[in-house]
């Protein structure tokens, strides 16, 4: 087979020799092979990804023994085979519309010169397009993106014109740019009609001709010569300005202001002295451009200006002095702790640095331990006087540093040499007295055996002050309510009690006072101190008597109990147990608590009356009280215990009376506080009542009453100088003993023996207030009106929904009752 431009035809794989598959390289096939076996299946590709088709082709006049299937390739044997028989076989691939046109000379400059002819041709456009057919025949056009243009192009050919009427002006636009676009016919591409362009940009530039004078461009032109150049130097200008627009005659130049001066050829300008005598930066250079005939002779021309500035070098780096000179150390001495915000003024730094512009400026910074000190001013221009000021007053301690060490740097910063400079600044501190002294706890605990002898040490307090000198010597001292008893030594420390102190844990066994350390000027630190006297075992326990008498119910318990006036445990807790009884082993008694009880066999006096033979049922026990101190004390107490049965007098107050009968000024205390008890709830009681029913009561006025005389009244009396019986009226002032009756007559002396206490007679008129000033006795006598009250119940209305309340009732009839009862009391009382 063929290929067809190989390049992006179609192709097939060459799966190697004796493949199934393939481009039937090496193929080969018996000839006994039946006629239909699928012999070999084509395989092959497109480049652009298109959909391959297989084909078979044969010399005219042979004879057809295969067939291809033209989307899959199988090839199938259609004729039985001879081997003498040899045929070619040319695989053909169909084009389609898939390349673009391909510029041969594009993108590309063109020199054209201004004075060229309208319609003149100036290029030609060549372009390509692989494919065949319509698809590969190519139109041309420019792209002008609306904008009007000076050029045309013939669609076919290709060749490009300047249009008529047009014409190109270098003076106006130098450059013009071509977009040209090449486009097929179009073709079928998967199915589709599908057209294909292609563009390039040709760039044109125009040339100039002699047609004006010379001119600068880009103006205003700017040289520079360095400090240190010496005399003829070049001065480096912008390489426009040897460059001016002008047409293409030779130009000639001419230029000098005494101090530079430039080549009339090439416009070069040279330097002609050394810029360290010039007095000035800045120097402006007129210079001429003349256009020079073929003969020589000077035609137009032109002016420009150019701006020649002396640069300054950064040759010189930032340096500090002092007051005699350079200098890159400076020592000074100062106390710790200066105000913050105040001037170091025994330093006197200045700094300079002898460039100009910026190549003189610089930062100033100071590196050191801490923010202790910041430098002012931070930025420099040539020449500054440095000012350092205190920032951390705190941090400048004598106690931490006893000098410090700081670096000042003078670092440039817009250069590219970022010269520096350092100098070290040392400050020797001087200590003051800005430290109290500091205990090391903030309490101490001591403990201290009681009975200890005076001058005992009780415990060693430390404190310290970092200041130095005589002012870190501390001296101790002790206050406070506790310090009583002890001392302290003031230079060590060492707190020990007093000579005459006496340490009794049982008077007190806690102690707390301050101890104070204090330097020389009177700055000081407190601590506290507490202390803890030890219990020792020097208290045996103790009864109230030798000789204890007790009442035992037989089933109830009788306590003795002893006392320890140790302070503590185990000093003062106490065991109790029985020494010996009589009779023997009848008794028992808790350890802890004291309490002695019978035997469990003992429930009634008739075994206690068996065990003592006799009608005396009092028995003797000696119990011992003894500590759990180390060394233990113990003490003993013969207690009398009185067996006697319950009586019918039972519950608690049945114990109590027999616990007691010992005991009288217990039984009457007791007596005393419950009838103490009975008043105050009677009296509280009567306060309710009263506050509450007294709403229910109101006082109605009454006319004035005049005493009438009353008939006597028949009472049954008992008369010592007169036999009268009851019924007989009293005479008056006569002595007698009422035995019973109703009323009495105030002028008779009697003694009440019983009766009913009987209303009081009303109350008599107030006596007349005296005369006024010149009345007369005869005159008409004041009356003092007499206004009477008496309190009356109000009857409650009744309400016929629910009955009357029994209890208000009550409460309502026994105050009735009281207030009789009161009345006639004062009736008594009058009497």
């Amino acid at each position: 087979c063929s290929d067809s431009q190989a390049d992006y035809a179609p192709f097939f794989y060459d799966n190697g020799p004796y493949s199934s598959n393939g481009n039937l390289a090496l193929f080969s096939l018996t000839e006994d092979t039946p006629v239909g076996t699928e012999i070999y299946a084509l395989n092959g590709t497109d480049p652009e990804g298109q959909e391959v088709r297989y084909g078979l082709s044969f010399e005219p006049g042979a004879k057809e023994y295969f067939r291809v299937e033209p989307k899959s390739g199988n090839i199938t044997l259609v004729e039985q085979l001879d081997r003498e028989v040899t045929e070619k076989v040319t695989v053909f691939v169909m084009d389609a519309n898939d390349e673009r046109p391909v510029f041969k000379n594009l993108p590309s400059f063109l020199d054209v010169p201004e004075n060229s002819e309208c319609g003149s041709s100036i290029y030609k456009v060549l372009a390509v397009d692989r494919d065949t057919g319509s698809g590969g025949s190519i139109t041309f056009y420019l792209q002008t993106n609306g904008q009007s243009s000076k050029f045309a192009i013939d669609r076919h050919s290709g060749v490009l014109r300047i249009k008529p009427g047009e014409m190109l002006d270098y003076e106006r636009s130098t450059t013009h740019f071509i977009t040209v676009v090449a486009k097929d016919g179009g073709g079928n591409y998967n199915g589709k009609e599908q057209v294909m362009s292609s563009s390039a940009t040709l760039t044109i530039n125009v040339i100039d001709t002699q047609d004006t004078p010379p001119s600068f461009v880009g103006t205003p032109y700017f040289g520079y010569v360095y400090e240190v150049s010496v005399p003829y130097s070049i001065v480096p200008t912008p390489y426009d300005m040897f460059l001016p627009y002008c047409d293409i005659s030779p130009l000639s130049y001419a230029g000098t202001d005494g101090v530079f001066s430039i080549n009339k050829t090439s416009g070069v300008i040279s330097l002609l002295t050394y810029p360290i005598y010039l007095k000035r930066e800045i120097f402006n250079m007129k210079v001429k451009a003349s256009e020079v005939s073929p003969e020589g002779n000077l035609m137009d021309y032109g002016f420009t200006t150019v701006v020649i500035r002396v640069v300054d070098l950064n040759n010189h780096p930032p340096t500090f002095y002092g007051e005699n000179g350079p200098q890159n150390m400076f020592e000074m001495t100062m106390y710790e702790h200066p105000p913050e915000g105040e001037i170091i003024r025994g330093l006197k730094i200045t700094v300079n640095d002898s460039d100009q512009g910026s190549n003189a400026k610089f930062n100033l910074r100071l590196v050191g331990p801490g923010r202790m000190l910041r430098v002012v001013p931070q930025t420099v221009l040539n020449e500054a006087q440095v000012t350092i000021l205190v920032e951390d007053s705190a941090a400048m301690d004598y106690e931490k540093f006893h000098f410090l060490t700081f670096k000042l740097l003078a670092v440039e910063m817009d250069t590219p040499e970022r010269f520096s400079a350092t100098a070290d600044i040392v400050i020797h501190l001087l200590d003051t007295n800005d430290n109290a002294p500091k205990f090391s706890s903030v309490y101490y605990i001591a403990r201290i055996p009681e009975n200890s002898p005076g001058n005992s040490n009780v415990v060693s307090v430390t404190a310290t002050d970092p200041d130095s000198g005589f002012w870190g010597e501390v001296k101790y001292s002790i206050y406070g309510s506790g310090a009583d008893l002890f001392l302290i030594h003031s230079a060590s420390g060492i707190i020990y009690t007093q000579p005459w102190a006496s340490l009794d844990a049982e008077v007190k066994s806690k102690y707390n006072f301050y101890v104070k350390a204090e330097d020389a000027e009177g700055k000081y630190s407190l601590a506290e101190v507490f202390v803890t006297v030890l219990d020792l075992n020097d208290h045996p326990p103790e009864f109230n008597e030798n000789f204890l008498e007790k009442t035992m119910i037989i089933g109830a318990l009788v306590k003795i109990e002893a006392q320890d006036d140790d302070a503590e445990g185990p000093n003062n807790v106490i065991e109790y147990s029985i020494m010996k009884t009589d009779p023997e082993n009848i008794f028992d008694i808790n350890a802890d608590t004291g309490e002695i009880k019978l035997k469990s066999y003992i429930k009634s006096m008739d075994i206690v009356q068996n065990i003592t033979k006799q009608n005396d049922c009092t028995w003797s026990v000696v119990v011992q009280a003894q500590d759990r101190g180390s060394p233990s004390f113990s003490t003993t107490t013969v207690v009398k215990i009185d067996i006697t049965e319950a009586t019918q007098l039972r519950g608690p107050w049945a114990s109590f009376f027999v616990q007691s009968r010992d005991k009288p000024l217990h039984i009457l205390g007791m007596i005393a506080g419950v009838i103490s008890l009975m008043v105050v709830v009677t009296v509280f009681i009567s306060t309710i009542m009263f506050m509450r029913n007294k709403k229910s009561n109101r006082i109605l006025p009454h006319r004035r009453i005049r005493r009438r005389n009353k008939p006597p009244v028949m009472v049954g009396v008992n008369c010592s100088n007169c036999n009268i019986a009851s019924g007989h009226p009293l005479p008056p002032n006569h002595n007698m003993n009422v035995v019973t009756g109703h009323h009495w007559s105030p002028n008779h002396n009697v003694s009440m023996v019983s009766g009913r206490h009987w209303p009081p007679p009303p109350p008599n008129a107030p006596a007349l207030p005296p005369l006024l000033p010149g009345g007369r006795p005869g005159d008409r006598q004041w009356v003092v009106p007499t206004v009477l009250g008496t309190v009356a119940q109000i009857k409650p209305k009744r309400n016929r929904n629910r009955p009357v309340d029994s209890v208000n009732a009550a409460l309502v009839s026994e105050l009735k009752m009281r207030l009789d009862q009161r009345s006639s009391y004062y009736g008594l009382v009058n009497l």
